[in-house]
């Protein structure tokens, strides 16, 4: 129990203190987890939109597709990208993995899949509600669709935030792809596995203190959102 009570108290205090490695380690974690989750909205909330106003054959296939790989399990996306971009890959050449840029693309993967599947369903219940209306004003697709994305701000917003909880506390992939490397590809998640298994339970609970407040915030977030978006409902 005293070992424990310890390792808490330097864990609060390497937090107040800002400790280097812990700094480090955490910019690298909000860095990654924010240009994925950048690159992710990039393409997956045009196809998102793209698959809720469009009516075509396999339009009910894809949708499958990327809610089924809302639930892919992240050592699996970990093993295809390693193999995708190792020496041998046919991604070899370019030489990123073991680096952030490894990391970034395995995270893509995990996150693209949400932010178009919830994304879709919002658009396509906010489309069905105004199509009829929208025809009958002949108000041109670009306009229609920056409508939809205007009315559904709140609820595209909470999208967000799931992806970049998504991100943040990914640990399997990026293992494998970015291979927990001191001071170039160490990030949160990673870093709490390293240190548990040294005995260095101090770090390892200093960063599951901010990994959890940094949940605790995405949470708060969500909450608000939900509470702003019924207000404007009833204004």
């Amino acid at each position: 129990m005293n070992i424990l009570l310890e390792a808490f108290q330097q864990a609060f205090d390497l937090v107040v203190k800002l400790d280097a490695d812990l700094l480090e380690i955490l910019l690298l974690s909000m860095k990654v987890s924010f240009i994925s989750l950048f690159l992710s909205c990039l393409i997956g909330l045009p196809l998102g939109t793209f698959l809720a106003i469009k009516n075509f054959v396999f339009r009910d296939s894809l949708l499958i597709i990327f809610n089924t790989m809302m639930g892919l399990p992240p050592v699996v996306v970990g093993l295809i990208v390693y193999i995708a971009i190792s020496r041998s890959g046919p991604f070899g050449w370019l030489g990123i993995l073991y680096t952030p840029t490894a990391m970034i693309i395995a995270q893509m993967i995990l996150i693209i899949p949400i932010i178009v599947s919830l994304s879709a369903q919002i658009i396509e219940d906010i489309h069905l509600e105004y199509k009829n209306i929208f025809m009958s004003l002949v108000v041109p697709a670009d306009k229609a669709v920056k409508a939809y994305l205007f009315d559904a701000r709140y609820s595209i917003f909470t999208v967000l935030l799931a992806g970049f909880g998504r991100a943040i506390s990914e640990v399997g992939a990026v293992i494998i792809v970015g291979g927990n490397i001191d001071h170039l590809t160490r990030v949160m998640t990673t870093s709490i596995a390293l240190e548990t298994s040294k005995g260095n339970l101090s770090l390892a609970l200093a960063l599951g203190i901010i990994l959890l407040l940094i949940a605790l915030t995405v949470n708060f977030l969500l909450i608000h959102l939900k509470i702003s978006a019924k207000s404007k409902l009833y204004v």
